[in-house]
């Protein structure tokens, strides 16, 4: 699938940002680019190959440090000062505007 001229004038309004026509020519030339490596990529045949937890555990023995997922009690000074920065609290909450009607 090849970026065209049309697309990076969609994608350049949706981001909202100017292009130049040189800009807009190296941009689809990158985009074109980024799009050929992607396919490379896909075309790889990974059928039978493990996935790994870290890029370089097929070559050396690597053990992940990670921590135990808890929840640590926080003191009522953390507290406030957390929600000292928020723009707008009620009862303890953030209070942020209605997005969804």
């Amino acid at each position: 699938m090849a970026i065209t001229d049309q697309d990076v004038a969609r994608i350049a309004h949706l981001a909202r940002i100017a292009l130049s026509p040189e800009d807009a020519e190296q941009t689809r030339q990158e985009l074109n680019g980024i799009l050929g490596l992607i396919e490379q990529l896909q075309a790889v045949d990974t059928r039978g190959v493990e996935p790994l937890a870290h890029p370089l555990s097929a070559h050396q023995d690597i053990s992940l440090r990670l921590r135990d997922d808890k929840a640590a009690p926080g003191d009522e000074s953390q507290r406030s000062a957390l929600m000292a920065n928020a723009p707008a609290t009620a009862e303890g909450l953030f209070l942020v505007p209605t997005v969804i009607e």
